[in-house]
């Protein structure tokens, strides 16, 4: 799960990591209430709210550049925060489409003496948290690693012992601090992994973070995501998810327990498993097709989540055929036979529909199946089930 901006740097903020000064603002009144508790004899930055990088880079749809603004004065930042609000904005993250910008957050600008990179991340392969820093600041920090690899610094940190000094201090010398400055960088990395362990995230990120000319450190944007896994046990964290930002389908999903995934594709695919929904794709992709999502029902469906797979496969209007790949296991194939006649009838199905069944009960399900009077094409095996599929939607 991703949060926003002024919500991570609320965060850093809560775990002693210097922020400057900033409010969120949804409506043109709460603007000028920002505006009002902000400095206005210093600049101030106005900052488009959504799930996306290259904010600064990006496009309004209405031709309107950049959603991220240093402006002078109330009335500046009043004029940038009108041409935001409730525009789409475009960046190289969003897609086309964009995304709507429906919060902003007015902070005060800061004086920057050198920016650097600073992050604690998820190592999936080594199962520990990796600190990942650089001089390069401010910068896509995945071209920093292809272009210049010996400007980034990599710091694992074994969850047995958690952060200690030495860790600190390896990164702050790295990055070229000394004296005061450790102590003021140990204090911020202190409170980045902090978060990082406390709150079971997979990033947090701070880019950039700055030193100013007096010699402090600030966290001038942040970034954190979190394990949706571990959300149960942080109803705080929760409670700072945007719907807005997030696919409609997959939140409809995730009502119903399901896994599910929007793809650029037209061929979707519903399946039992996350290891055979990958094969699924895979072979698609194989027969020249293109999936249209990832959708896992899991391994103990019922009529009424099949049901809801089909009509969140059917929402999307680029969906041209559906394939269903199921392996009865704990799930018996006449359950999800069952489930796939009630929901093809509920949906009223206009689309090509493959269905694959192996494992326990399979032939109750085929004949459940068959008996339907559904509009499908059952297939034995995988690689049939995907060439059949592939080339129905090609001759539609």
């Amino acid at each position: 799960m991703n949060i926003h901006e002024y919500q991570a740097k609320q965060l850093l903020k809560d775990h002693g990591v210097p922020v400057p000064n900033g409010y969120p603002a949804t409506t043109t009144t709460e603007v000028d209430q920002a505006i009002a508790m902000l400095d206005s004899e210093q600049a101030i930055v106005v900052k488009a709210q959504i799930h996306a990088g290259g904010r600064g880079k990006g496009t309004f749809t209405d031709g309107y550049k950049g959603g991220v603004k240093v402006v002078d004065g109330p009335e500046a930042a009043r004029q940038a925060a009108g041409s935001m609000l409730g525009n789409t904005l475009v960046t190289a993250q969003t897609g086309p489409a964009g995304r709507k910008v429906q919060t902003l957050y007015l902070t005060e600008a800061c004086d920057i003496d050198h920016e650097y990179y600073l992050a604690v991340v998820l190592d999936r392969e080594t199962a520990q948290a990796v600190i990942i820093a650089s001089t390069e600041g401010g910068m896509d920090i995945e071209a920093v690693a292809d272009q210049t690899p010996d400007k980034i610094i990599r710091v694992p940190v074994s969850p047995a012992t958690g952060l200690r000094p030495h860790h600190c201090r390896r990164v702050a010398f790295a990055l070229g601090f000394a004296g005061e400055q450790i102590k003021a960088f140990s204090k911020v990395l202190a409170g980045l992994y902090r978060l990082f362990w406390e709150k079971n995230a997979m990033l947090v990120e701070i880019n950039p973070l700055i030193t100013t000319p007096a010699g402090d450190i600030v966290a001038l944007d942040a970034k954190v995501s979190f394990d949706s896994n571990a959300l149960f046990k942080h109803p705080d964290i929760v409670e700072l998810r945007d719907l807005n930002e997030e696919d409609s389908k997959e939140v409809e999903a995730s009502e119903f327990n399901l896994s599910y995934i929007a793809l650029d594709g037209n061929i979707a695919c519903l399946v039992n498993g996350a290891g055979l929904a990958m094969a699924t794709m895979d072979i698609i992709k194989s027969c020249g097709g293109e999936p249209a999502n990832f959708l896992d029902v899991g391994g103990g469906a019922d009529e009424e989540q099949v049901t809801a797979a089909f009509k969140i496969i059917l929402s999307d209007p680029n969906v041209e055929g559906i394939l269903v790949n199921i392996f009865g296991g704990i799930m018996k194939c006449d359950i999800i036979a069952r489930g796939i006649v009630a929901a093809a009838r509920n949906v009223e199905l206009t689309v090509p529909l493959v269905v694959r069944l192996e494992g326990t009960n399979v032939e109750a399900g085929k004949k459940i199946l068959e008996d339907s009077g559904v509009a499908l094409t059952p297939a034995d095996s995988l690689a049939q089930a995907a060439e059949i599929i592939t080339s129905q939607v090609k001759d539609a």
